[in-house]
């Protein structure tokens, strides 16, 4: 009972150290920035702390182990496959300007990961391991930020476990590895984030004192100053983040800024910096977002128009409820997923010792998570890699409160992350690879080296790409024609004495043996998918088909 109310008169003297306003009851604006700085992160932030040498070669050696040895695996179709030729042919024409698959140009992305892949190809050679080392450092990097960065703001311990979160996190290190652009972006919203409330901890006293003690020290003015090194280290990555993906990494970083802004009710920032935000954001994309539109005219539209605005308010593809994401982070937050009723208490708790770690900074990498996750689940395109930028914010909050809880010291807790970096390496090194030989159309590369190697005879996919196959054997030449346009399919045949044709669904052959004319005639065909007698119970599991190829019909054209 004592304890009960010692807990309550350390809670009333935070709230009067913050201060209530005299108008709470008849202004209700100004409940949630009192409940924001006076109930919710009432605490003080901790001064930068000095790295741990043991920390970072934890955090150097741990990732390296989970990430780098095993990136020698078959291509995942379809996103794998598409940016490792999409990559190659930018490689071989050296046309930087218009990305092209099969030849013709993509404009569904701008450049930046491409360019980082192309490096790699031109240091390791083209391979599927060489074009996975981008996305390994990437995910390593983005680990180093948390915890060098994170540590300035929340402190060295707090920061480490963190980043030791990050390391073991399935959904981070599982999607994050993968040849795609969702690891890129996550790393230039991470250090944006991270850098944008550098630039305003430094300084600005409304966020090292959340309150004063009383309303005229409340009303008083607060010098303002900004740490603009911070700042432009903030937009250069949110720019480069938009030379990645787009406009989303504008929008990942200043919603939940300004959110915070007008929680903390800190000084106001001259509108002129947040000019020379956007301008150093512009920079960095205006030469090649210009040069693209000099040589396609359409990106404008194609872009920013069908692959942004309508493909998040009238989705296209990949639909999926506003609940979607919610499995996808009780699996990829894992062993933390395990401790997420004590997390919520400690968001919760009026106890002094719990409530005094709640600073402005745990509160400010708390919303920028959970931005995101509200704003990828209420996008009607969904898919599960969207979600990666949430994940190291939200496990550097889980850092924090593990570095001031007892579970830091628990056992339960620590064999979790051990069996956590197991159930990892099997993953990455056993599990991953017989999936992707099992799943990828390259799985028997004698048949596809039989029938797709000779350069003279015209292969053509139906009706989507299979890129990977193109990437191995290095052939910029297999365009896909899609159901819609089948008169186009026939058109083609009809031009070559004999075509190969890639059948990409499982009633593909079955819908062209019903299209092609009298002067059309399929006279060989091979099939990928196993038939269900020879299923056993892993492959029902797994899938018994090839990611992207279940056929392949050799057709001629018939004399008359």
């Amino acid at each position: 009972m004592s304890d009960h109310v010692s807990d309550i008169e350390m809670r009333g003297k935070t709230i009067s150290a913050v201060g209530m306003p005299r108008n709470l009851t008849r202004n209700v604006t100004q409940w949630l920035p009192f409940l924001w700085r006076a109930i919710c992160f009432p605490g003080r932030l901790p001064q930068q702390q000095i790295y741990r040498r043991q920390s970072l070669l934890i955090l150097l050696i741990l990732p390296a182990i989970l990430l780098y040895p095993s990136r020698d695996f078959l291509l995942l179709e379809p996103d794998e496959g598409r940016y490792a030729q999409l990559t190659s042919e930018m490689t071989f024409s050296h046309d930087y300007v218009v990305p092209k698959l099969q030849g013709e140009p993509y404009l569904d992305k701008p450049p930046l990961f491409y360019y980082l892949v192309s490096m790699a190809y031109q240091l390791l050679g083209v391979s599927a391991s060489s074009a996975r080392m981008v996305p390994a450092l990437i995910v390593h990097l983005t680990i180093l930020l948390v915890y060098l960065i994170g540590s300035r703001s929340l402190g060295e311990s707090s920061a480490f476990w963190g980043a030791l979160l990050l390391s073991l996190s399935p959904g981070f290190m599982g999607m994050g590895r993968l040849l795609i652009l969702d690891g890129l972006l996550t790393f230039c919203t991470t250090a944006a984030i991270l850098g944008i409330f550098e630039a305003i901890r430094c300084r600005e006293r409304s966020l090292e004192f959340p309150g004063s003690s009383s309303r005229s020290e409340q009303n008083a003015p607060v010098s303002y100053s900004l740490h603009l090194p911070w700042w432009y280290f903030s937009a250069s990555a949110c720019g480069l983040g938009i030379l990645t993906k787009g406009p989303i990494s504008l929008i990942l970083v200043v919603f939940p800024f300004f959110i915070q802004r007008y929680l903390v009710r800190g000084p106001k920032i001259p509108i002129k910096y947040y000019g020379y935000y956007l301008l150093v954001a512009l920079l960095i994309n205006l030469p090649w977002y210009i040069a693209i539109l000099l040589r396609e005219p359409i990106f404008l539209r194609h872009f920013f128009w069908e692959h942004n605005l309508l493909r998040f308010l009238q989705p296209f593809d990949h639909l999926q409820p506003a609940t979607y994401y919610l499995p996808i982070l009780l699996v990829g937050l894992m062993p933390m997923t395990f401790w997420f009723y004590p997390l919520v208490r400690f968001f919760l708790s009026s106890r002094e010792r719990e409530y005094r770690w709640r600073t402005p900074a745990l509160g400010f990498y708390a919303l920028s998570s959970l931005w995101c996750l509200f704003f990828f689940s209420i996008s009607g395109s969904k898919l599960p890699t969207y979600i990666l930028p949430a994940f190291p914010t939200m496990l550097l909050v889980c850092g924090h409160f593990i570095a001031h809880s007892r579970y830091r010291y628990s056992l339960t807790f620590r064999s979790g992350l051990v069996v956590t970096g197991i159930i990892l390496l099997f993953g990455f090194y056993v599990a991953v690879p017989y999936y992707a030989q099992k799943r990828s159309p390259n799985n028997r590369p004698d048949i596809i080296e039989y029938y797709c190697g000779n350069r003279e005879i015209p292969v053509i996919c139906f009706p989507r790409n299979c890129d990977s196959i193109a990437f191995y054997l290095r052939r910029n030449d297999l365009p896909n024609i899609r159901s819609r346009f089948t008169h186009h399919l026939v058109e083609k045949l009809e031009q070559h004495p004999k075509t190969v044709v890639l059948l990409t669904h499982r009633e593909s052959l079955q819908a062209l043996r019903f299209l092609l004319p009298g002067s059309l005639k399929i006279v060989e065909t091979h099939s990928f998918q196993q038939s269900p007698e020879k299923q056993n119970i892993l492959d029902r599991w797994i899938g018994s088909t090839p990611w992207g190829l279940c056929d392949l019909a050799v057709v001629e054209r018939v004399h008359p």
